[in-house]
């Protein structure tokens, strides 16, 4: 039976997985409406990801003899000053996940919630992927400096295999 606590900060999860889902639709959409398709396959790729952490932590609540709520999504923001500035909000966003999920794994220690515990370091791993996945893409920015994005954008696409 999953802890009641436990419970609380997974269905908070949901939520974030869900927004963050969303917030990178709208940054492939921004990027695909300026015509860089690299990086909107990029995001949209990404938006997939985060959809399928927030069903994973879905189906384990509801497996675990919890009730898993589908939340509302805040509308994230829609325009972006830049392709520097659209990633690096990705970066700040994942790293608020991060401290999320560490929470969470707070909360499973202090409530002996082993299994849960257990279950939740793919979290921990996949955050460490994710943040050095959008660092790597920072750094590659800086190397180009402000040359030219088409090269940029032909490069993401190779990142994810393209779209």
């Amino acid at each position: 039976m999953l802890n009641k606590k436990v419970e609380k900060a997974l269905q908070a999860q949901i939520q974030k997985e869900g927004f963050s889902s969303n917030l990178y639709l709208s940054m492939a959409s921004w990027a695909e409406t300026k015509g860089m398709a690299g990086i909107a396959a990029w995001f949209y790729a990404q938006a997939e990801e985060e959809n399928e952490h927030m069903l994973k932590i879905i189906r384990f609540v509801n497996e675990r003899g919890g009730h898993a709520i589908v939340p509302a999504f805040e509308q994230p923001q829609k325009e972006f000053d830049s392709v520097r500035g659209v990633f690096e909000l990705s970066l700040e966003h994942e790293r608020k996940v991060t401290a999320s999920i560490n929470e969470i794994v707070g909360i499973c220690l202090e409530e002996k919630d082993y299994s849960t515990f257990n279950w939740i370091q793919w979290f921990v791993s996949e955050q460490i992927e994710e943040e050095a996945s959008v660092t790597a893409i920072i750094d590659k920015l800086n190397l180009i400096g402000d040359g030219p994005l088409y090269v940029f954008d032909n490069f993401i696409m190779s990142m994810r295999g393209g779209h």
